[in-house]
């Protein structure tokens, strides 16, 4: 029998490298590493295309933090097709609703016409923040959930965090400037993550009304 996922063993399982996704077919929660690992870029890396600068500029979407956390993972626990299925069940979704009231799983969220159109959430420990996924509405939401990783990678680096991880890197992300690095090293950059202090909660946001 697995052990009984927690708030207490999934922040373990972080600082150890490894995290928790759940089997679509049989709903068991399973644990996973990756070599290589991938990252978002917190410095001069990270990159945001000209259109998309444009869009966060224009204010057309309000961007909020932590005021949806359980509407975020509801919307991104769906099947996305056969290539993208659903890795969030029950018990991982109670399990980081939990964390959310306890202060460390947080959610950036799009606003448009008073309606969630996109979001992301993930893990703050620390120095590091661990992301978990992201979701668009289709037509309304067009480029919200990138608009979101942009807040959230301004988010962190006034508030002193090391590292942003991504797990597995793919074309969407890589254009962003996701890069990957060896298990090993990626332990190494976790080791000074967890040892430094950083601020989740940052007041003003500078992006928002340009």
């Amino acid at each position: 029998m697995s052990r009984p996922i927690t708030p207490e063993l999934v922040l373990t399982g972080y600082m150890r490298g490894a995290f928790p996704m759940c089997d679509p077919d049989s709903g068991r929660v399973e644990w996973f590493t990756c070599d290589p690992r991938a990252l978002v870029p917190l410095d001069e890396r990270f990159r945001v295309a000209q259109s998309l600068s444009r869009v966060v500029r224009s204010g057309r979407f309000q961007v909020r933090v932590d005021t949806a956390f359980e509407e975020v993972m509801a919307n991104c626990a769906s099947d996305r097709g056969a290539d993208n299925r659903n890795w969030i069940g029950p018990e991982i979704t109670a399990v980081y609703n939990e964390l959310h009231r306890l202060g460390f799983a947080h959610s950036v969220e799009a606003w448009r016409d008073g309606k969630l159109v996109g979001g992301l959430y993930g893990v703050a420990l620390k120095g590091a923040f661990f992301g978990e996924s992201m979701f668009s509405v289709r037509g309304a939401g067009t480029d919200a959930s990138k608009v979101c990783l942009v807040h959230l990678v301004d988010r962190l680096r006034r508030g002193g965090f090391v590292i942003c991880d991504s797990q597995y890197a793919n074309d969407h992300m890589s254009r962003f400037g996701v890069y990957e690095v060896a298990a090993k090293e990626y332990l190494s950059l976790l080791e000074d993550a967890v040892e430094t202090d950083a601020r989740w909660d940052i007041e003003g946001d500078p992006l928002q009304g340009r």
